[in-house]
C-alpha cells in the first residue's frame, strides 16, 4: 500500500452555515505523534450527529472543520511507536479514539472525537480521503480476514455500538420487551440489537414510513406516533408497560404534531416504561452557547421539564451519556464475522464524496435511511488486483497483509 504523497485531499467541510456543507480540497493529514497512523478511508457515512452540526446547534466554537466520525479504511502510514498494526491493515476508526491515558476507575467517556472541530479534541473528520488516528494501537479496530464488505463493519465505528450500549443503559435482559424511540440509523440498530440479544418484543417508534418499514423488516413492531401518541398505542399492546425503553433521538425530538419538543420522548418513556424498568438515553443531549461554529446552538435549552414523579413512583432506572465503541467492539466484531449480525441493512444510498451536500439535504429531510460515502481505489491498484486474479486465480500476493487482500476482494465485488 502506497503512502499518501498528496498534499491535499477531498473532504466534506462544515463552514458554520446552517443547512450547508461543502466538498473541497483540504490539507492531507500527516503523522504528528509516534503512536499515530494515517488511514486511507474506503467508506465513510453521514450520521445523525452530523445533522446536529448541519443544523448549526452543535460543534466547536470556530468553523471550519472536516466533518464526519464513521469510517473504515486501510492503514497507509504508521508512527514509530505503533507496535500492533502495519501498513495495509484494514481497520475501523471508532468515533472516540483512545486518549493514551491509563483509566483505572470506570468513567463516562469524554465527548472528544472525530469531526466536531478543535473544541472536541480533533480537527480531523472521517468524511475525507485520509484520517490521522492517534494512539492507533488502542484506537483502531482491526477487521477480521475474510471477504467482508465495508458496510458489514462500518457501523461498529459508532451507531451499532451506540444502539447496543443504549440497551445496556436501560438494563436490558434477554426476554425483555423494548420500546425504541426513533427509527433513524441508530434507532434501527438499537432495535436490531435488542432482537439479536433475545428481546421478546421490540417496538420501533417513529413517524417516517420508510424507517418504520425497515424496522418491520427485521422483526420489530412499527408504531407511527403521529397517528396516536405512542404511549396510548403501547397501553393497548402492553397494558403493564414495556420493561425497557431507549431514546435514540436526543434533544432534536419532535412531538405528535412534528414540532420540536425537547422533553417529548422523556415524557412518553415515563408513561410506557413498566414499574421497575429502565430507560436508556444514548441520543445526544448537549447544549452550548451560540458561536460562529454553532450559530443556532442557543435555541436548545439546557434544562427540560422532567416527569420526576412518574419515574420515582415506578422506580424506573435511567442512564445515558456518550458511548465508546471500543468497549463493545470485541462482541460486535464476532457477531458480524460469524454472519449473525448484518447491520448494513440500514443503508439506503451509496454515493461518492462530491454528492455529499445533496445527500446531507436528503438525509435531513428523511428521504434516506443511511448514507454511505465510498472512496474508490486508485486505478493502478484495481488493475493490479485484476491482473493477479487473472494470472494466478487469486487477488493475493506474497507479502500482502490480510487487510490488503480482503479489501481488494471487497472493493472489486
Amino acid at each position: 500500500m502506497a503512502h499518501n504523497n498528496q498534499n491535499t485531499m477531498r473532504a466534506v467541510v462544515w463552514e458554520g452555515k446552517p443547512f450547508h456543507v461543502t466538498v473541497k480540497s483540504v490539507p492531507s493529514p500527516h503523522l504528528i505523534e509516534k503512536a499515530d497512523v494515517i488511514v486511507r478511508v474506503t467508506t465513510s457515512a453521514i450520521c445523525g450527529s452530523d445533522l446536529h452540526i448541519y443544523h448549526g446547534i452543535f460543534g466547536s466554537s470556530q468553523a471550519n472543520w472536516v466533518i464526519g466520525h464513521e469510517a473504515i479504511g486501510i492503514i497507509t502510514e504508521i508512527g514509530k511507536d505503533v507496535k500492533h498494526l502495519r501498513i495495509g491493515d484494514r481497520v475501523i476508526i471508532p468515533d472516540i479514539p483512545d486518549d493514551g491515558a491509563l483509566n483505572i476507575e470506570p468513567r463516562v467517556p469524554q465527548l472528544k472525537g472525530f469531526g466536531f472541530g478543535d473544541d472536541f479534541g480533533f480537527t480531523g473528520g472521517c468524511q475525507a480521503e485520509y484520517v490521522r488516528v492517534p494512539e492507533a494501537d488502542n484506537s483502531c479496530i482491526p477487521v477480521p480476514e475474510g471477504e467482508f464488505s465495508d458496510v458489514d463493519f462500518l457501523f461498529l465505528s459508532d451507531i451499532f455500538a451506540t444502539g447496543w450500549t443504549g440497551l445496556d443503559f436501560s438494563g436490558f435482559q434477554p426476554g425483555d420487551t423494548v420500546a425504541v424511540f426513533g427509527a433513524g440509523p441508530m434507532g434501527l440498530l438499537c432495535a436490531y440489537s435488542a432482537l439479536l440479544r433475545g428481546a421478546s418484543k421490540v417496538y420501533s417508534i417513529d413517524h417516517v414510513e420508510a424507517r418504520l418499514k425497515k424496522a418491520a423488516s427485521i422483526g420489530a413492531i412499527p408504531i407511527n406516533f403521529t397517528n396516536h401518541p405512542a404511549s396510548e398505542q403501547l397501553a393497548v399492546l402492553e397494558p403493564n408497560g414495556v420493561i425497557r425503553s431507549v431514546d435514540c433521538c436526543g434533544y432534536e425530538c419532535v412531538n405528535a404534531d412534528l414540532k420540536p419538543q425537547q422533553n417529548f420522548i422523556v415524557e412518553e418513556a415515563s408513561k410506557v416504561t413498566a414499574a421497575g424498568g429502565g430507560f436508556g438515553v444514548p441520543g445526544l443531549y448537549w447544549t452550548q452557547a451560540s458561536t460562529q461554529g454553532a450559530p443556532l446552538a442557543g435555541k436548545v435549552k439546557p434544562e427540560i421539564t422532567f416527569p420526576m414523579a412518574a419515574f420515582w413512583a415506578k422506580g424506573i432506572r435511567i442512564q445515558g451519556g456518550p458511548v465508546d465503541p471500543k468497549l463493545v467492539a470485541p462482541t460486535l466484531v464476532q457477531l458480524v464475522k460469524s454472519g449473525r449480525a448484518k447491520p448494513g441493512f440500514i443503508v439506503s444510498a451509496d454515493i461518492g464524496i462530491e454528492e455529499a451536500p445533496k445527500f446531507y439535504e436528503r438525509f435531513d429531510k428523511h428521504l434516506e435511511t443511511k448514507v454511505v460515502i465510498r472512496f474508490p481505489w486508485e486505478e493502478d491498484e484495481i488493475q493490479e488486483a485484476t491482473l493477479a486474479e487473472t494470472t494466478e486465480g487469486s487477488t493475493s500476493k506474497p507479502g500482502e497483509s490480510n487487510g490488503e487482500r480482503a479489501h481488494k476482494r471487497a472493493r472489486r465485488s
